[in-house]
């Protein structure tokens, strides 16, 4: 039998090919979504969005062929764009999962959750300023601005500063 073992490697060299559109590029997409300033939309890589349905499929690749990974339930999740391929988005969560989302299912409406402990938004973007809530790690605020190391949120109808080291939803920078 001059051919055994040759079975087990036409598998992987199917396989290689069938997920040639994922594999592709490897470290070379990560060096990508640090170098590329904008996305083939015009908007800057990477950036944060919003989750804006309350159940989104977390998909494998880009396109409804792909198989879903993840299905997030929980509408306004920040998510963190990190590559573009036509309708599709590659994101991240604050987890590090990473997936490809249809573009119709995320929101420029920026929001933020609050990171680690209980957290205290104060009403200026000071440590020493007044306390106006507390919030726990999980909880989704809108991101109304962001000033230095500061950003301001509003949590149920209440507005408050929080240091950006507290929250995932804006990039190091990032002001507005």
């Amino acid at each position: 039998m001059p051919f055994r073992g040759l079975g087990p490697v036409l598998l992987a060299i199917g396989l290689v090919l069938a997920l040639a559109p994922t594999l592709a590029g490897g470290p070379a997409l990560a060096a990508e979504a640090k170098t590329q300033r904008f996305g083939a939309s015009g908007h800057p890589l990477p950036r944060f969005v919003s989750l804006g349905s309350h159940e989104i499929n977390l998909r494998t690749g880009p396109g409804r062929r792909y198989p879903i990974a993840w299905v997030y339930v929980r509408r306004d999740l920040p998510v963190l764009v990190t590559r573009e391929w036509e309708n599709w988005r590659k994101v991240r969560d604050s987890d590090g999962v990473e997936g490809w989302v249809h573009r119709s299912l995320l929101s420029g409406r920026r929001h933020a959750m609050v990171t680690g402990d209980l957290r205290t938004l104060r009403r200026e973007p000071v440590a020493t300023a007044a306390p106006v809530l507390r919030a726990e790690a999980g909880v989704i605020g809108r991101l109304l601005a962001c000033n230095g190391e500061w950003c301001r949120l509003e949590i149920d109808d209440e507005e408050g500063w929080l240091q950006r080291a507290h929250l995932h939803g804006a990039l190091p920078g990032e002001d507005f």
